[in-house]
């Protein structure tokens, strides 16, 4: 997860980049703020992977903020210079800024600004995933996620305590994020292969460790399910039995 905030004045350009941002799941919008204090509170509190910034806030110093902030947070936070004219790229090229975005920003800058991050920044791989619906951040352990059921526009969380949890995200969403042991075997399902005993072709189904449920497979997703018993067969011993 890819935590960041936005340090700026003007509600259509914190409302802008959160929107275009809300299309990567991994990135985490962590608060937002217009005032020096709060930005720092903010920062310091939350230690962001992300800070975009309004250098036009303050005439004298647009710096300043920066330059302290750097004193405090993670050596490898990148910053993104928010500014309405190009008059200061200089500067913030001298002070390490990783990007730089003029007001009026359209949605391809940020875009191209997130994907370029990306690039330098490999997601790295988490025990966690965020579920995020407003304000609400719920944090799920994958170790502990059975399989995943899409329904309709939402996708059902299984969890090993028999809880259910919802998300208000396509299925699709959450394949490009976990990891290799979650693989789409269904158009409605993601399976957690650790929790995978039984594989039975005839039936098309594949069967989970402590729960009642068979999730079903189809012909679509035939190469992630060889993927998974070659994953699973090299640590087991097979004996045919017919």
């Amino acid at each position: 997860m890819t935590n960041y905030i936005i340090i700026e004045t003007q509600d259509s350009v914190i409302n802008k980049i959160t929107s275009i941002l809300d299309e990567f799941p991994e990135f985490n919008c962590i608060g937002y703020s217009n005032s020096y204090e709060d930005s720092m509170d903010i920062a310091l509190r939350e230690m962001p992977d992300l800070i975009f910034i309004n250098i036009d806030s303050n005439k004298n110093n647009p710096f300043g903020l920066v330059n302290e902030l750097n004193q405090y947070i993670k050596s490898d936070t990148e910053f993104i210079a928010i500014s309405s004219s190009k008059e200061k790229t200089y500067e913030a090229i001298k002070m390490g800024f990783f990007d730089y975005l003029l007001i009026p920003t359209t949605d391809l800058e940020i875009r191209k600004a997130v994907i370029k991050f990306k690039k330098k920044h490999p997601a790295k791989i988490s025990k966690t995933i965020c579920l995020k619906s407003y304000k609400d951040y719920q944090y799920l352990n994958l170790d502990e996620i059975l399989f995943l059921r899409a329904d309709n526009n939402t996708t059902d969380f299984h969890m090993i305590d028999g809880i259910v949890i919802n998300a208000f995200k396509t299925l699709k969403t959450f394949e490009s994020i976990l990891p290799e042991n979650f693989l789409r075997v269904h158009k409605s399902y993601i399976i957690n292969s650790s929790y995978v005993s039984r594989v039975n072709y005839g039936s098309s189904k594949c069967t989970i460790k402590r729960s009642n449920h068979s999730v079903p497979f189809t012909k679509t997703y035939k190469s992630n399910i060889e993927l998974m018993v070659n994953l699973l067969s090299p640590s087991t011993s097979s004996i045919k039995l017919n």
